[in-house]
């Protein structure tokens, strides 16, 4: 799209919470807190450190008070955690000098399109969650907030219910709308979570229109979107195709695009989108992000070594689109296994003991203008 003027942009590091709640390997505090404090020097504006929630059900957050109480945070950076419930307030409140975990941003009106997902992962039904919005707009007029949000989850489909229609979803923030606007508290936000992985981009795309069409006066947007299909950069893209430069999209993802849910079927297939795919779109778009992406994939190359496995993420693998001097040499050996590939910032010494080929150094008039353009402007 030529010209396009994209939204601001901010994205929540979530591979802490989304990402390591799913795995099943005894990760250390000590190892957590290593990979949080890399997580910090990246540039990422907002970090999840994890969540308070049972660790009966999710073993995984059972250190998070050791690593909300270990790690070092950096100044300018948002830490925030999951605290669904008083129990989890409670064992949060001890690192309120360290995190935003309370009372803090746009008020919601949540629900989940899927009843059945929504008893799996919270015990509670849709109805309940429908209920409990009184009690909301009740608490966002004590608090006195400026402005409040419209928000569901699964509102593209569910594994258990199939899809949901989008005039389906539309009646059910007209719902919400209706409430804010009987309080007299304007709705300048949507946001939206796909844990099942049902976004797809024309989904993404037609969803937005259609709300900026009947609401207009709804400029900010937050996405947490799940990868388990491949889709989530591409429906991220999707928004910032229909978002103007008066907008703002907050994403949420996840270094090396792990993340899941265990209520949701796909299990830790599910994913989530990226980091370091989504900052590497959108600095070749020329959307400011601040993050430093050489830092990024070191930490997503410390997270596979705490897991033991690659992660899921491709800019971490293949590298950054290289331009200038980050070329690759031509004559470089063949290139065959994921260690050899990253040279991009390890350096040809990866692949010392790959096969060279050719006799006599490759030639190309292409080569010979690639080294002019760069003697220009060194």
């Amino acid at each position: 799209m030529v010209g396009k003027a994209y939204p601001t942009v901010s994205i929540r590091e979530e591979g802490m919470r989304d990402g390591l709640q799913i795995e099943d390997k005894d990760i250390s505090s000590a190892d957590k807190i290593r990979l949080l404090d890399l997580l910090s020097e990246t540039g990422l504006k907002e970090i999840v450190i994890g969540s308070f929630v049972s660790p009966k059900y999710t073993p995984q957050m059972r250190n998070t008070e050791e690593v909300a109480s270990g790690f070092t945070p950096k100044p300018g950076v948002r830490y925030t955690a999951l605290i669904p419930n008083e129990r989890g307030r409670e064992r949060a409140a001890p690192f309120k000098n360290k995190l935003s975990v309370a009372n803090e941003g746009t008020p919601s009106l949540g629900v989940h399109m899927c009843d059945v997902f929504t008893k799996r992962n919270w015990n509670r039904s849709q109805a309940q969650e429908i209920a409990a919005w009184p009690a909301r707009i009740e608490d966002a007029k004590a608090r006195g907030v400026a402005e409040a949000s419209l928000s569901a989850a699964a509102p593209w489909g569910s594994n258990f219910t199939g899809p949901v229609p989008l005039e389906t979803l539309m009646d059910m923030l007209a719902r919400q709308h209706a409430l804010w606007d009987e309080a007299g508290i304007p709705v300048t936000t949507c946001g939206f979570a796909d844990p099942m992985s049902w976004n797809m981009p024309h989904l993404v795309e037609n969803t937005i229109r259609a709300i900026k069409q009947r609401w207009p006066h709804i400029i900010k947007w937050r996405l947490h979107i799940h990868d388990g299909r491949g889709m989530a950069v591409a429906s991220i893209y999707a928004a910032l195709r229909v978002l103007g430069s008066e907008e703002h999209l907050h994403v949420d993802t996840a270094i090396g695009g792990i993340g899941g849910c265990p209520y949701c079927g796909n299990g830790r297939a599910t994913g989530m989108a990226p980091t370091e795919d989504v900052v590497h779109m959108l600095d070749d778009m020329g959307i400011e992000t601040g993050i430093d992406m050489t830092r990024l994939i070191e930490a997503v190359w410390v997270l596979e070594e705490i897991l033991g496995r690659r992660a899921m993420g491709h800019v971490s693998k293949a590298g950054p689109r290289p331009r200038g001097k980050a070329l690759y040499d031509p004559n470089m050996p063949f290139v065959e296994t994921f260690e050899h590939a990253t040279h991009f910032l390890r350096g040809p010494e990866v692949y010392s003991d790959a096969i060279v080929p050719w006799t006599s150094p490759i030639e190309s008039d292409q080569l010979k203008e690639v080294a002019g353009i760069q003697r220009s402007v060194s």
